[in-house]
């Protein structure tokens, strides 16, 4: 089948296609007398695997690996669970990140009234770079940021 047809039987765009190809993720394709990507259904398979991988958010890189583990019939699955619980991992983290972001916005976005008053909590926090007032102009590790005055917010502004 052509470029057009892979793609839409794998539902990875053409450009995507060519890029797996050059990165090795992929075989090059065989060609047409004319010069036209020619892809089997093996490959095609391939491009599904690939196109799952990544709505998982596995790298390139670990992709890669998978792939090589998923055409190794004699691979252990131990190597493929590793390379999953890994991802797990590294996906959890982020969870812990944006969740920490998140109640700290929410929080800022609850103590500001919302008002005709020109004073913000949110612009004070990221006017700060995230430090209380007393602590302004000091150099602070960059972290989320917890309830009331952990989260650098004037007094007047906790609900705590």
């Amino acid at each position: 089948m052509n470029i057009g047809q892979a793609s839409a039987a794998s539902g990875v765009s053409a450009k995507m296609l060519r890029y797996y190809e050059e990165i090795g993720l992929l075989p090059k394709a065989a060609r047409t007398g004319a010069g036209y990507r020619v892809y089997s259904t093996k490959d095609v398979n391939t491009l599904r695997f690939i196109r799952r991988a990544r709505d998982l958010g596995l790298s390139i890189e670990r992709i890669k690996l998978l792939v090589g583990l998923w055409q190794d019939r004699e691979r252990s699955s131990a190597d493929v669970k590793r390379v999953a619980t890994e991802h797990v991992a590294e996906l959890d983290a982020k969870i812990l990140e944006l969740t920490a972001m998140r109640d700290t916005l929410q929080e800022l976005a609850d103590a500001c009234h919302g008002d005709h008053r020109p004073d913000c909590p949110i612009l004070h926090d990221l006017e700060g770079g995230g430090r209380s007032p007393e602590h302004r102009g000091t150099v602070t590790k960059d972290v989320p940021r917890g309830k009331g005055a952990a989260a650098g917010l004037p007094a007047e502004c906790h609900a705590d």
